[in-house]
């Protein structure tokens, strides 16, 4: 089967080979959600009846109309058996008793002879299932298509286990582990992509730059565990935050600090939102409220071409906010364009690193 990269990518390349590698019209994979207790397509292909979609977004069916994904496997595992594949007609004739009525219903209403079922199972337990249907008139499927759909989910099994892993390994390199929010090289990536979505089409790019107050002070005062639950809180505050801008990531730089990257929105809608950030940060009974900058190429601050200059001109205004103890974002761009003061202070040449509160990034 073809390589995938995402969850949605593999259960397509599965169920294309599978389709072909068993001579079906048309294939479907679907996954156990446990916890609402339905069955849910992720992908059809092949033939597709009126109302099928290759992804669909809602279609699903409760699992107990299903017993044989729950039960059957449940008590063929208890007697030390393992999952088998079984064939469904639309005539309702099962080589080990009568047909399940759902299946055969849906058979005849999509014009479809007959379909075969493998579970898929992974780490011992059902995942899903594996589903490919014939056109009516066509050869039945066979103890022996059966036994080598069996085969097929297990393949289908470990493809979607090894996706998932890496998704998971993906999940993990660009989160934060401690309050799960995007981390550093998340933020790169994306504003690296964002900047030159700004040079192609214009479109406005703003960074809002927050350092927490009073981590420090938690920190020595009442110990770290207290301090990561502050950290945790402002996270929670800040994807809230974020939530008000479609599309925006939030995320924590390292320590103290954090930010908020949106793409599409005017800058004063992202000024608005940092205003409300400071007022919730405010409101938490651990810490000092928060220092934030602002940053957006919507405002007059001069052309930028790089992430980094974006980057020094949001950590310049937050430096200005920390300084002043200003209860709202310093906006860089808005005393006075280029020669605003955050501006200036961008743009001025490197300082020395004892002379400053930290090198700015990148």
């Amino acid at each position: 089967m073809a390589a995938a990269h995402t969850p949605r990518e593999s259960a397509h390349a599965a169920a294309q080979g599978v389709r072909q590698a068993l001579g079906g019209s048309f294939a479907a994979i679907s996954k156990w959600e446990r916890e609402l207790g339905k069955l849910r397509v992720l992908v059809n292909v092949g033939e597709l009846a009126e109302g099928e979609r290759e992804f669909p977004d809602d279609e699903s069916y409760p699992v107990h109309e299903f017993p044989e994904i729950v039960g059957f496997l449940h008590e063929r595992w208890a007697g030390g058996g393992g999952p088998d594949a079984w064939v469904e007609t639309a005539d309702g004739e099962r080589a080990d008793g009568p047909g399940n009525h759902r299946r055969v219903a849906v058979l005849r209403r999509r014009g479809r002879g007959c379909c075969v079922v493998a579970p898929i199972v992974l780490h011992g337990r059902a995942w899903g299932e594996l589903y490919v249907a014939r056109r009516a008139g066509e050869p039945v499927f066979g103890r022996a298509d059966a036994d080598f759909a069996t085969v097929l989910a297990a393949v289908t099994a470990a493809g979607i286990a090894q996706t998932e892993r890496l998704a998971e390994a993906r999940r993990l390199a660009f989160t934060d582990a401690l309050t799960g929010l995007a981390n550093r090289r998340a933020v790169d990536m994306r504003l690296d992509e964002a900047l030159e979505l700004h040079r192609r089409d214009g479109a406005v790019v703003s960074l809002v730059v927050c350092d927490l107050n009073g981590l420090k002070r938690v920190n020595d005062s009442r110990g770290h565990a207290v301090g990561d639950r502050l950290l945790e809180r402002f996270g929670s505050v800040l994807s809230l935050c974020g939530a008000i801008l479609p599309g925006t990531l939030a995320a924590r730089l390292g320590g103290d600090e954090f930010c908020l990257l949106a793409v599409g929105p005017a800058a004063d809608e992202v000024v608005k939102v940092a205003g409300e950030l400071c007022d919730r940060a405010a409101e938490l009974d651990l810490g000092e409220g928060v220092a934030v900058g602002v940053a957006s190429t919507g405002d007059p601050i001069g052309p930028v071409y790089t992430a980094r200059r974006l980057f020094r001109l949001a950590d310049a205004a937050q430096y200005r906010a920390k300084a002043a103890r200003a209860g709202q974002p310093v906006v860089a761009g808005r005393e006075g364009g280029p020669e605003d003061p955050v501006v200036r202070l961008a743009d001025a040449p490197e300082r020395q690193p004892a002379t400053e509160r930290r090198k700015f990034r990148r």
